[in-house]
């Protein structure tokens, strides 16, 4: 469904990604992990076209994404940003119904409003539907978000650090979410920080430093003690989950008596 072969992207005279290959297929959950500027955001801004590759080729079933214009790669492609910020007097679901724009020529049909509504009956936000979107938590704004994305009918869902900013409780309603929405055999990307939930929800992980990829495979093949320490400067240990069949990661700490200013 999705192959990014060679892929090179620089802003002005600077390379932020250098010869990335990816690839993925229906119901993939693919989290994009890496220290601060590795290139993250910048490889999803380049799957939407967003920003041009100086060089390497993306291609979405088959097409190559240069020869899709704005409309046809929103039908493709729905991506949740990091930072979500809406300050107009919209209902929850006018904002979800936002997300039939690629398919609307001059108004909503019924098709598209049943779309909406049943994507509002999945993520469980129906009981929101009527409130106005400035007055919604964190969490619950997140889910408004991907139900807008996700009623876009999109082959592929792009997520910049979804859980940012958002508690325990909600890190783990969204994530569940967004897990259902791949199993249904869209491919998920998603940018994340913590190892952790990466390692037990992606089903692959691409490990990004300075543009570059460092490894990527199953979160068993990616989240060693060598690789963290070489794109983090971090020890870790590694441990296996058996109830969950994952692994979770420790880093390997000082004593705090031992920290010195």
């Amino acid at each position: 469904m999705l192959k990014i072969k060679d892929l090179n992207v620089s802003y002005g005279q600077t390379q932020v990604l250098q010869e990335i290959g990816l690839s993925a297929t229906e119901g993939e959950f693919i989290g994009i992990i890496g220290p601060n500027g590795s290139g993250k955001t910048t490889l999803l801004k380049a799957i939407t076209k967003v920003l041009k590759p100086t060089s390497g080729t993306i291609v979405i079933d088959g097409t190559n994404i240069e020869k899709m214009g704005s409309n046809e790669i929103a039908k493709n492609v729905a991506v949740v940003s990091q930072v979500v910020s809406i300050n107009f007097e919209f209902t929850v679901k006018d904002i979800v119904l936002m997300g039939r724009n690629p398919y609307i020529k001059s108004s909503e049909s019924v098709e598209d409003i049943n779309i909406a509504n049943d994507v509002m009956e999945k993520t469980n936000i129906n009981f929101l539907k009527d409130r106005m979107i400035t007055q919604l938590s964190g969490g619950e704004l997140q889910r408004v978000i991907i139900a807008r994305a996700l009623t876009q009918t999109p082959k592929i869902l792009l997520l910049d650090e979804p859980t940012s900013h958002l508690d325990i409780t909600n890190q783990i309603e969204i994530l569940n979410l967004v897990k259902k929405s791949s199993t249904k055999g869209m491919v998920v990307i998603a940018v994340m920080h913590d190892l952790n939930l990466a390692a037990y929800y992606c089903d692959k992980i691409c490990l990004l430093r300075d543009g570059c990829m460092i490894s990527i495979g199953t979160p068993k093949q990616v989240l060693t003690p060598t690789n963290i320490e070489v794109a983090f400067n971090l020890p870790i240990e590694v441990m296996n989950n058996d109830r969950t069949n994952s692994i979770y990661v420790m880093p390997i700490l000082e004593p705090l008596n031992e920290i010195s200013d």
